[in-house]
């Protein structure tokens, strides 16, 4: 094996680290796991984020990275639904012109898989590829509503702070998604980024398991941006029918299987 190939396997064997169990890890926890010295796995590590392979939170945990998510979004998971939600997202885009965007549980995270932005678009950071946190977005606040509970649960342990309005107290936190789950839709109020109001809708597949969420961003100063609520949830029933006739089990299980 030469120097290249070793560097290689070893990288690999860092990531392979990562599970569904496993979805956040500090070096302690990928030494471990991976069977390798530490001060490999330190060097590896350092070359995998700054390749954007593998992020480093604020907490000093690892996940794993953008460029690795921009690989991945050339499988046919991803393709599928970007592919079936786009027509919807456009329509949604007309008649509102704000941002729309979908995504998808990625571990803690909120995984967007597309989104659509005009020049009147506010400047958010949910760009394809943007992994958001659960509890500050609509739709990430979906998917974590209709989550299991071992998700709910780590969640709730790790409620980082971004604005001055981002929910913090898991009580508070609780009683929103139970509220989510009654009305049928997610609302944030300037909670990842000041000046931006996002609200969500959940995708059903088979099953009826959520496997997604379509939200829309709006400004903050948009008067009532709740009357957006029957426009998403049309389209995302429409988008939900399809899916399910699209593959009879087959996207959705393999999008539960990454989540």
């Amino acid at each position: 094996m030469d120097e290249k190939t070793g560097v290689t396997s070893r990288s690999f064997t860092v990531l392979y680290t990562f599970d569904a169990s496993h979805r956040r890890q500090n070096l302690a926890s990928m030494t471990l796991r991976s069977g390798l010295p530490l001060t490999t796995v330190h060097r590896l590590v350092r070359d995998l984020v700054a390749q954007g392979a593998l992020h480093r939170g604020m907490d000093g945990k690892y996940e794993i990275g953008n460029k690795l998510w921009r690989l991945g979004i050339l499988a046919s998971l991803h393709s599928d639904l970007r592919e079936i939600a786009l027509p919807h997202m456009e329509d949604i885009y007309q008649i509102a012109n704000d941002a729309v965007q979908i995504g998808v549980l990625d571990g803690l995270r909120c995984l967007i898989v597309e989104r659509i932005a005009g020049s009147r678009t506010l400047e958010v950071i949910s760009r394809p590829g943007a992994r958001l946190p659960l509890h500050a977005t609509g739709v990430g606040k979906v998917l974590l509503a209709h989550g299991s509970r071992d998700l709910e649960k780590a969640a709730l342990e790790t409620l980082d702070k971004f604005t001055a309005s981002t929910i913090t107290d898991p009580e508070v936190l609780r009683g929103q998604l139970q509220s989510v789950r009654s009305r049928g839709f997610a609302y944030s109020h300037e909670e990842l980024a000041v000046g931006a109001v996002s609200l969500a809708v959940p995708i059903f597949g088979y099953g009826n398991k959520v496997i997604a969420a379509l939200g829309i961003v709006t400004p903050a100063n948009s008067s009532d941006s709740t009357r957006l609520v029957p426009l998403l949830k049309i389209s995302a029933g429409a988008l939900s029918k399809k899916l399910i006739a699209s593959s009879t089990g087959d996207f959705d299980q393999r999008v539960l299987s990454t989540t």
